[in-house]
Order: structure tokens, then C-alpha cells, then sequence
């Protein structure tokens, strides 16, 4: 077990729920995965049904596979009052389509807003009109694409995950004002090839630098992997960190944005 699976296990992340979206591939997996180690029940959205029901396969009884589109806005007031989680993790997001700008339409550029933030305007709002119990946490996955001078391939992505950020931002002021003692809490991972959708950015840039991209990664320095990202997951669980904290994880650690 890990440091931070210790600390989560010691918080008493046993025995708790938590819905994870995208939870059938990459950082949601890893995340799912992690979570069930360390005795959660894990609640797993995501579209597809075969690699959810994969996924439950591997993962056994701690995972309860949701068939879904995170971004629906009927979905999170459903689960959140079915599974009342004391954790929800919100990774779900849109793999982007890898042009210049003004090769794209204003379907594939708006592609990320209308899944990654439109998740994260409706949970996050559902979980202040819950509300969630007191002592819960909301995490939003969000990308370090938003802090580097956005991502010119993929459209509104860069962008989205910015919004995705700020929603958070939002929630966690409205949490204080209310009194509602939920935390909401920013994750924002680095560009890694060790996901699906981490590839596709990588293939696209190597492309556009005309390097292979075995050289584009290695310019880069040491590669992100979906566990470390789980990790950060247990470990803003078990942390104090205040509402409203957003994160950097890349593959050298976690830090805390000022």
C-alpha cells in the first residue's frame, strides 16, 4: 500500500462510496481501481458498456458499473441521490479532435464544452442542491493544457478544462457561503501518452513538430502514469486541503497552485 492509500484508509475511505465518471478507461480506472483498494465502494460512469462491464470484472464487487454520459443532466441528481457518495470524482471528458484552428468546425472545437463542462456545471450543482453530506469531496479532473497557453490542436479544449477549473472555484464558494461543509477541490494532470486520450494530443503534437513521437516524449521527461494520478485522487481524500484548491500532477508529484 502506498502513502497516500495509507492515508486514505486511515481517513476511513473504508466502507464509503464514490461515483467516478469515465471510470471504463485511463485515470478513471486507475482511479476506480485505486479506490476499491483501499476499501471504497466505487460507483463507475461511463458510455461504454463492454468496458465497464471489463472493468467490473476485474474489480469485483467494490465496483458498481453505470451505464451513462456524465454530461447529462439528469444523471448526477439520480446517483447523487441514490448512492448519497462521500466522494465524486469527475474525470469523464471528450477526446478532442486534432486540427488547426481554423480547420475545425464549431462542433468539433465546442466538442470538450459541451462533455467536459457540461459535467461539471451539473454535478457540481447538484451536489450544492443535494447537498452532499457535510465532509464530503468533489474532485474535478481538469488538464495542465489550461495553464501553458491552451492547446492550438484540439480545439476548445484547453479552454474547457480552464471552465472546468473555474466551476469548481465557483461550487467551492457557494459550499462556504452555504455552510455546507462539501469541499470541491481542482486535479489538474499533466499530458501523458499513457492514456487514449493522452495519445491522441501526443500523436497530433509530435505530428505538428514533425518528430516521432518517441522523440516528442522524450523531450518531455518523464511520462505521467494513470496510478500517480490515482494516487493524487487518494491523497486529496485523506489531505486538508481547503475548498477551492486546484493541483498540479505530473510525474514527479502533486503540487498546490498559489
Amino acid at each position: 500500500m502506498t502513502q497516500n492509500s495509507e492515508a486514505a484508509a486511515g481517513k476511513g475511505l473504508a466502507g464509503t462510496t464514490a461515483v467516478v465518471t469515465g471510470a471504463s478507461r485511463g485515470f478513471g480506472f486507475a482511479i476506480a481501481t485505486a479506490l476499491v483498494a483501499a476499501g471504497a465502494g466505487v460507483v463507475g460512469v461511463g458510455r461504454d458498456a463492454a468496458r465497464l462491464a471489463a472493468a467490473a470484472e476485474r474489480l469485483g464487487t467494490g465496483f458498481v458499473p453505470v451505464v451513462g454520459d456524465a454530461a447529462d443532466p439528469e444523471l448526477p441528481g439520480k446517483l447523487l441521490a441514490e448512492h448519497r457518495p462521500d466522494l465524486v470524482v469527475l474525470n469523464a471528458g471528450a477526446i478532442p479532435e486534432m486540427r488547426p484552428v481554423h480547420e475545425h468546425s464549431w462542433e468539433t472545437f465546442g466538442l470538450p464544452w459541451e462533455t467536459d463542462v457540461r459535467q461539471a456545471f451539473n454535478w457540481c450543482g447538484e451536489a450544492l442542491r443535494a447537498p452532499l453530506a457535510p465532509g464530503s469531496t468533489v474532485v474535478a479532473v481538469s488538464s495542465m493544457a489550461a495553464l501553458r497557453g491552451g492547446s492550438p490542436l484540439s480545439g476548445g479544449y484547453a479552454g474547457a478544462k480552464a471552465t472546468v477549473r473555474f466551476i469548481a472555484s465557483y461550487a467551492a464558494q457557494e459550499s462556504e457561503r452555504a455552510g455546507l461543509g462539501v469541499r470541491f477541490l481542482t486535479l489538474m494532470p499533466n499530458l501523458t501518452a499513457a492514456t487514449e486520450l493522452g495519445r491522441v494530443g501526443v500523436t497530433g503534437y509530435a505530428e505538428r513538430q514533425g518528430v516521432p513521437v518517441a522523440d516528442f516524449l522524450a523531450g518531455r521527461g518523464a511520462e505521467l502514469q494513470p496510478e500517480q494520478v490515482a494516487e493524487a485522487v487518494l491523497g486529496l481524500w485523506a489531505g486538508g486541503e481547503a475548498s477551492g484548491s486546484v493541483f498540479t500532477v505530473v510525474a514527479e508529484g502533486v503540487e498546490v497552485l498559489g
